[in-house]
């Protein structure tokens, strides 16, 4: 299927309201005699809005235009902001100044602006006391408490307790 506007033969509909390369209204034209004037002044006769009646078409530069419509969504996701999410991966039997160190990672990855997932993983028989995994998710969220909010509170999946903390908005200056 064709992408983007209809240009030049493409146009199937028996008028249009023209516009010129400067961007005056030129009138409503029949499409055949738009796209003779288009080619005579070494341009293209591009659909600009398909959807009035009549629809309206520019006379301009094909590739500049969509050169300038390229340049134009690529400015757009470049101001678009990627949050990632990391994760903190423990177990219950974790030792108490493994889990602090864990922390500071995830307090740091907060402060960078990323997601933190803390993620808490049974083997074997320790699934029976899902409450040690609960109780170190509830801890670990208590130590990140002023440096994120908590988007998704602890949920048990399977073998797996995880939450998820997104950092705190940034104050505009």
């Amino acid at each position: 299927m064709f992408k983007g506007p209809r240009i030049n033969e493409k146009i199937r509909v028996p008028e249009v309201r023209l516009i010129g390369p400067d961007g005056t209204q030129m009138g409503i034209f029949q499409t055949r005699d738009a796209i003779a004037k288009a080619k005579e002044m070494g341009y293209d006769l591009v659909e600009v809005s398909p959807n009035a009646r009549p629809p309206v078409c520019k006379i301009l530069d094909w590739g500049k235009y969509r050169y300038e419509q390229s340049k134009k969504e690529r400015e757009g996701r470049k101001k678009q902001a990627v949050i990632h999410i990391k994760e903190i991966q423990l177990r219950p039997s974790t030792g108490e100044h493994d889990v602090m160190i864990k922390l500071a990672h995830a307090q740091k990855f907060l402060e960078e602006g990323d997601k933190v997932k803390i993620t808490i993983k049974f083997k074997g028989r320790e699934i029976a006391h899902p409450e040690h995994g609960f109780e170190m998710v509830e801890r670990a969220l208590k130590e990140l408490e002023g440096k994120g909010v908590v988007e998704q509170r602890p949920l048990r999946d399977g073998k797996t307790i995880s939450a998820v903390i997104a950092p705190l908005k940034k104050k505009q200056a």
